[in-house]
């Protein structure tokens, strides 16, 4: 006798086996009751969740000979023939094999003939949004008017590539993914009619990997029986699958998060050298910082044991969920970088090694945050009223400067410079020094930025104003140093960290101490009063 599959063998015979979606099969039988069966149907949903099967037993229920409550009976030659797939007047038709115009006009001319046994002439076409564009047109007037003896039900896990004339033509029944709760039910039923011994803990796990497929619930778990022990427990899944034991994972996510760069490869080397796959194994990670990022945020998780449990909230406490957060977008964008790279093992390291250097605000970091978004409103306050200050003052200085001529109705001219002289450039001086910044210096290395890094070993950091901070080099500034230190985004590095320490917005300004002398523009009190503010300057006569 030849082996059945489980998914066929417990494949669903009434609307009222079939799991998880009973908002469909009460319609369907509702329909068949009031003999309202509509002309055509479409099925649309998931791969294993119930497509086929609904489209087979709603084929029996119409032709049966004595349907119950809008089921078929399964006892009567027809539902027994169609169950043996001995029934012509039920055809079934795989559209991703038979999709050209040839195979629709066939089915054209055969619904003009009359059932041979059945009461309608069923066809169901799976997969039918693989049909080419051609074939719909030729199934187009069939589908709208079809011979009263005849039915379609179309199936689909992709609805948005049919032509809106076909989908205007069917009736619509979208098939939802299916609950682990009610996989997990099944599961059950069928384990016991096998005689299969199983854990609830498996259960869950199939459950879970089966991303509401019914069908590939059923595939796990014949899979686990093929060795020919009906027993099974989680560890058995995670084997067959290629799923990495949870102590694994948690060490590697530990490690990151600690920053351990030894462990975390060592980890890795561990799990290949079982044959997991890298894939399965990155996926797994990901899971698993997502349910830790979910039990930092509500204290519940579902499918872990206590102690497993206790690890999570080990983990939980070592992180904050932005840490957490940027974890799982890295590692999904290494898991699209993987699929499709030839060097997988490389590209899984390296980017292991980036997070473990990846550094997140600490708390104190965090308090500093806050404390300057409170403190900037003041800061800002106080900016406009020395603004205000110092251009009331200007005034007086425009109105009796010689350099300064009136405005005239001419149009305007742009200003002749003024000749440069070299004059002794003024010391800036700086007063208490920035206690934190060797810190802030160490900090930019641990996170990677060594080119900063290199560029600022020597160099200390004083306060010039309530504004501004200082950083000073007294060996002086090569001219490639300065190139590195003066890019945009390293300067805002720099003033990013040094307000964190200061507690309020701060900017900076490197001071070369073998600097003597500079050539400047001799300008007027407008001019400098611009420049010293920072502020953009044109002046026109």
């Amino acid at each position: 006798m030849s082996y059945t599959a489980l998914y066929r063998k417990f494949r669903p015979l009434t609307f009222n086996e079939m799991v998880g979606q009973e908002h469909i099969t009460k319609t369907l039988k509702n329909q068949i009751m009031a003999q309202r069966v509509g002309h055509a149907y479409l099925f649309n949903g998931g791969r294993g969740t119930g497509k086929t099967t609904a489209a087979k037993v709603l084929a029996r229920a119409i032709n049966c000979l004595n349907p119950q409550d809008g089921e078929p009976c399964n006892e009567c030659e027809i539902c027994k023939a169609a169950l043996s797939g001995s029934l012509t007047d039920i055809v079934e038709m795989d559209a991703a094999s038979n999709n050209s115009v040839e195979d629709i006009r066939s089915i054209r001319e055969e619904v003009n003939f009359l059932p041979t046994v059945a009461k309608y002439r069923v066809y169901i076409i799976d997969e039918v949004h693989m049909l080419s564009p051609g074939a719909f047109n030729a199934l187009l007037k069939t589908l709208e008017e079809p011979p009263a003896h005849v039915k379609f039900i179309l199936a689909t896990t992709e609805p948005q590539k049919l032509p809106a004339t076909i989908l205007s033509r069917c009736q619509r029944f979208d098939f939802k993914t299916i609950s682990n709760e009610n996989i997990e039910k099944r599961l059950q039923f069928v384990c016991d009619q096998s005689n299969i011994e199983i854990t609830h803990e498996a259960l869950k796990l199939i459950a879970i990997l089966s991303e509401g497929a019914m069908r590939d619930a059923l595939s796990i778990l014949e899979r686990c029986v093929q060795d020919g022990d009906n027993k099974i427990d989680e560890n058995k899944i995670k084997d067959l699958v290629g799923i990495p034991k949870l102590t694994y994972i948690h060490q590697l996510v530990m490690s990151i998060i600690e920053s351990n760069v030894e462990k975390t490869l060592e980890t890795i080397n561990d799990v290949v050298n079982e044959g997991k796959d890298l894939q399965n194994f990155l996926w797994e990670i990901i899971k698993y910082v997502k349910d830790v990022l979910v039990y930092k945020t509500s204290h519940k998780l579902e499918i872990y044991s206590q102690d497993e449990i206790k690890d999570i909230e080990e983990l939980a406490d070592k992180t904050d969920k932005d840490y957490l957060l940027e974890m799982i977008y890295a590692l999904s964008n290494m898991e699209n970088d993987i699929k499709y790279s030839s060097q997988k093992m490389i590209l899984f390291q390296v980017g292991m090694i980036k997070l473990c250097n990846r550094q997140s605000f600490n708390k104190d970091d965090k308090e500093s945050i806050h404390s300057a978004s409170n403190v900037e409103m003041e800061s800002l306050k106080n900016r406009v009223y020395q603004l205000e200050q110092k251009i009331s003052g200007l005034k007086n200085n425009v109105d009796n400067s010689k350099n300064m001529q009136k405005l005239s109705t001419e149009p305007m001219k742009s200003v002749q410079k003024v000749e440069k002289e070299k004059r002794p450039i003024q010391k800036i001086q700086t007063g208490e020094k920035l206690e934190t910044w060797p810190k802030i210096i160490n900090d930019l290395k641990t996170s990677g930025k060594i080119m900063l890094y290199t560029n600022l070993m020597n160099s200390t950091a004083s306060q010039i104003n309530d504004m501004v901070i200082g950083i000073e080099f007294s060996n002086g500034l090569t001219p490639f140093g300065k190139t590195i230190l003066e890019k945009n985004e390293n300067i805002a590095e720099l003033e990013k960290r040094v307000s964190m320490e200061c507690g309020k917005p701060m900017k900076i300004k490197y001071i070369d101490s073998k600097v003597t002398t500079k050539e400047v523009e001799q300008s007027n009190p407008v001019e400098t009063f611009a420049q010293d503010m920072d502020i953009p300057f044109n002046m026109y006569e």
